[in-house]
This record gives C-alpha cells, structure tokens and sequence, in this order.
C-alpha cells in the first residue's frame, strides 16, 4: 500500500519492509531536529492497523498476549507481544482501547499472520477481529508536539509521541496542516537512540523478550498464563538470556553503515576473530553521527571494543549481562 504523501516534495521511498513510505524528503537532519523538538509527524502509514471489539475483547487478549489488559483504561496506551511456544518473539502490539475498540498498529505487512492466530483462539468468546489497515493510516506525532487533533482520532499517547489512527483518505489534509514531514530514517534514528527494539529487526527466529529489554514494559510477570509464558518464567527466576541488546557508538570516519546482519566481533580478535553478535539497525544520527543497536551474547565483556564487520564500535550498555 503505497502512501499518498509520496508526492510530497523531496520525497525518496524507503525500501524493504518500509516499502511505501518515505524514507526521506530530503533534509535528514533537519527532519530529524523537528522530530527531536516536537516538530511535524512521521508517516506510518504501511503499518497494519488490527482491532478487536467486543464485550470481552480485554479479558480475551489478556489470555494470549504478554501484557496485562484485563483492567486496560481507556486512553491508556501500552504494548504487548505474541510468543511462539517455546517462548521467541512472534508479534509486537502496540495497543489502546477507546472504550469499545482496542486498537493496535504492528509491523507492515504481518497483520494477516497475527489476524490468522487470533482467529484460530476466538472459541466462544464475544470478540470480533478486523484488519483495518485499508481504512485506518498510522501517523506519528513526536514528544513535544502541540499539535491539536479532532476527537473522533484513536490516540495512544506514550513518552516517545503520540501515535494517530486516522482515516487513510485523510492523510494528505493531515500532512498539509500538520507538516513539516519527516521521513522513516528520522523515526529510525530516534529509535535507535531510545534503544527501543522492533520486531524483525532486533528480533530473530530466536529471541525471547529478555534480550531486548522487553520486561515490565511490554511483558508483564504477575499475570497467568499464555503461550510461552513458561520460558518467561523460567528465564526470569532461574537464569540469564543467552544474548543481549547493546547500543554502539560507531567509527565516524567509515562511509559505509554496517548493514542489519552485519557481525559483530571483539576488536581484540580482528575481523576475522570468533563472531559474537549482529548489527539489528544502524543508523545516522543528527548529534550522535554513526550508530547503531546490536545483539550480542551476554558474555560479552561490557567494557570491551568491537567491530561491526569492519567498523569499530564502542558499547553502552542496554540490556545488563
């Protein structure tokens, strides 16, 4: 689904799992600042949008997601995640309920995998499931921001910002009255600075919510059971993740960022020492330069230097060994 805000002058599409959105309209940085000030919106518009109605549509998702939602209030936005069986990270939800309606805005192009489990759960409680990615648009309004909305918007209010469900048809008036426009490497780049983790990208076949620092804010551990809340458990009372997420500072110097995947390795050992982790994002920051987050394995010594790929690399800690 391709974004009408396309047309916006400047505008470069992003690609990959970004696809239909901009990546940039042609000021980086300066897109960056205004976010950073609380300036202007981001597009978000490929995101799926799902909602769930129904009188027992909390105490439902309460039995299949990570979070605590049987007394959600309305307004309040929180996330959740779907494990697999065995614990990893299948889904991120980021959710609010106006009081009828829970709303939720995931990773583009998932929302018929999530849909498809959450049908297959439904049994016979009174819940409806929709995919309203083709009605509803996501855009994001920064920490900040005095932007005034119409009641009638669907709003999850957090620290980071404010994320709108806005009718689709909708969008080019939005951008016109609530510009400037800033591009997906700018909502990347602030990312990547708050250590917030997303699905796909800091996430593999394997990881469970531990490594990414996902306790307490999108899983909570005083409520019964769901799918791979065992793994949860145990790792908690028993153990250490195997791996954990790490911020880097990046060599400025280098041309090139290291793409997702990139391996990440002790500088002591060279490039072709033992790999210990991987590049998750990396990005260009307007005050930081060069940066990235990384998921290492938890033995990683925190004070050591690295190398992604070629790239040396300086590690603050996000997720503690």
């Amino acid at each position: 689904m391709t974004s009408p805000l396309l047309d916006l002058p400047g505008a470069v599409p992003a690609e990959g799992r970004d696809e239909g959105v901009a990546a940039h309209y042609g000021e980086l940085y300066g897109e960056q600042r205004a976010l950073a000030d609380g300036r202007g919106f981001v597009d978000l518009s490929h995101r799926g949008v799902v909602t769930v109605t129904g009188p027992e549509r909390l105490s439902w998702l309460h039995l299949l997601l990570t979070q605590h939602l049987t007394e959600l209030p309305p307004g309040q936005a929180t996330e959740a995640l779907i494990l697999s069986a065995h614990g990893h990270i299948e889904h991120a939800l980021y959710l609010v309920d106006d009081g009828e309606t829970v709303w939720a805005h995931v990773e583009p192009d998932t929302q018929e995998a999530l849909i498809a489990y959450l049908e297959s759960m439904k049994f016979f409680y009174r819940v409806e499931v929709a995919d309203r990615t083709a009605d509803f648009a996501v855009v994001h309004l920064p920490a900040g921001s005095i932007a005034e909305l119409p009641e009638e918007y669907v709003v999850r209010e957090t620290p980071a910002g404010r994320d709108v469900f806005l009718p689709r048809k909708q969008l080019t008036a939005f951008a016109a009255e609530h510009g400037p426009a800033a591009g997906l490497l700018a909502y990347e780049a602030l990312r990547v600075e708050a250590h917030r983790p997303r699905v796909g990208l800091e996430t593999d076949h394997r990881t469970i919510p531990h490594e990414l620092g996902w306790i307490g804010s999108a899983v909570h551990l005083q409520k019964g059971c769901y799918r791979g809340q065992e793994t949860v458990a145990r790792v908690h009372n028993l153990g250490k993740p195997p791996r954990r997420l790490v911020f880097l500072h990046l060599d400025g110097s280098e041309v090139l960022l290291p793409p997702h995947g990139t391996p990440v390795r002790l500088a002591a050992d060279g490039p072709e020492g033992r790999q210990l982790g991987f590049i998750t994002t990396s990005v260009r920051h307007h005050e930081l330069g060069p940066i990235a987050l990384a998921l290492v394995k938890r033995n990683v010594p925190v004070d050591a230097a690295l190398l992604a790929g070629g790239t040396a690399a300086a590690q603050e800690i996000v997720v503690a060994p």
